[in-house]
């Protein structure tokens, strides 16, 4: 008996293809300082568990299958605050979590051997989906030295063939910390309307910018609302990545409709954490204020401790919670292991992500990690102290 093609093409997910290392460095007592991982640190607000305490329903039945319906009028009144646009109870589909929603959204875009424009570096677990329905990723090249930020319009295009069927991104974006301008949306909206293109637009990260930034929703882009699906999600905005509550969000009645028939067929999102996640909507606006000034505070640290390291390249990231760096290494996989394996400073080493599976073209990103900095500042501060010693380690005994 043998396993499908289409799991073989699936790819270790490079935030956790270090994790064997990780636990044999722990099991010789050595502490990781994890920034390999977008885990948020920050209390899941109590509501969401004081919520659940109080369902008094005698049976945990199966809810709707497009979702609970107070956490989708909770959505609605979410979006019509954030970003100035209504949506309908049938335009949004509650997910297992935003990972599904990606899945449900490709699988009603895309056949088997469609193309997907993307920008690379992007969302490893992107990839999982890509490679198990068989889409080609015509991918658009951004470099650290520019800050990830998108080329011009006539080199986006070029990416373009007839059987591209969509543009796919977050913003702010996980891995390299940009925050899309205004004039890349407008490339990104023309070059959709020309082509008869979707955008799929993963907006989890949208409360954390930085700065006089500001993370504009596709949604907006009226003239594009058949065009558009916004994928959301609970983990990031509220910390409550383990309760996996998504959504899948379009004006596009066709497209949402296909989204429900995916939602029957696995029939409900989990109730309690509907009702936990319905709560989370309640909360006021200074909940995500004290958790971006926390989070920005973490950011300058990483920022200004990278910056003083010898060879390392980036620019200041703009939002989520990452920084994909280039480092004055010939391979970071190579250089993550050497870590865990080979060197501790008093006891105490760091684990990141690689760089190079972030991108669909073989050969990039080989120097390049990305670092989380969902950790407490002290911890930043004493992983980036660690990272600077290994480096010079490193570049004196290894790569002579």
């Amino acid at each position: 008996m043998e396993i499908s093609q289409r799991i073989q093409r699936l790819k270790t997910s490079p935030v956790r293809k270090l994790n064997p290392y990780a636990e044999e460095a722990v099991k010789k007592g050595i502490k990781i300082y994890h920034l390999n991982i977008g885990q948020p640190d920050i209390e899941t607000p109590k509501v969401f568990l004081e919520a659940i305490s109080k369902y008094n329903g005698k049976t945990l039945k199966y809810e709707h299958s497009r979702g609970m319906k107070p956490l989708i009028n909770k959505i609605q009144e979410y979006y019509e605050k954030k970003i100035g646009v209504h949506y309908e109870e049938d335009e949004i589909n509650i997910t297992n979590g935003g990972s599904e929603g990606l899945l449900f959204t490709l699988l009603a875009i895309f056949d088997e051997g469609d193309e997907i424009l993307v920008a690379e570096p992007y969302y490893a677990n992107y990839n999982s989906f890509y490679d198990v329905l068989d889409i080609k990723r015509n991918a658009v090249r951004t470099y650290a030295e520019q800050g990830f930020h998108l080329p011009n319009r006539d080199e986006i295009e070029k990416h373009i063939t007839p059987k591209t069927k969509a543009y796919m991104f977050s913003n702010p974006s996980n891995p390299t910390g940009v925050v899309s301008t205004k004039e890349e949306l407008d490339d990104i909206a023309y070059l959709a309307k020309k082509h008869n293109m979707f955008i799929i637009s993963d907006e989890v990260y949208r409360e954390f910018v930085y700065g006089d930034r500001k993370a504009i929703s596709f949604g907006t882009y009226k003239d594009l609302a058949e065009n558009v699906v916004i994928v959301d999600s609970i983990s990031k905005r509220f910390s409550a990545c383990g309760a996996r509550i998504g959504c899948v969000i379009s004006k596009n009645k066709t497209f949402s409709t296909a989204v429900f028939r995916e939602c029957q067929a696995r029939l409900s999102a989990p109730t309690l954490e509907m009702v936990g996640a319905a709560a989370l909507y309640d909360l006021p606006d200074n909940y995500f204020e004290d958790a971006r000034k926390e989070y920005d505070n973490r950011r300058k640290i990483m920022f200004e401790e990278l910056t003083k390291m010898d060879g390392v390249v980036m620019k200041e990231p703009e939002g989520a919670f990452y920084v994909l760096a280039k480092l004055p290494v010939k391979n970071a996989e190579d250089f993550a292991i050497w870590l865990l394996k080979d060197f501790n400073l008093d006891g105490e080493t760091v684990m990141f992500a690689p760089g190079e599976g972030f991108y669909a073209t073989p050969g990039l990103g080989k120097d390049e990690v990305r670092m989380c900095y969902a950790l407490e500042a002290r911890d930043i501060k004493r992983a980036m102290e660690i990272l600077k010693q290994g480096l010079i380690k490193y570049k004196k005994e290894v790569e002579k």
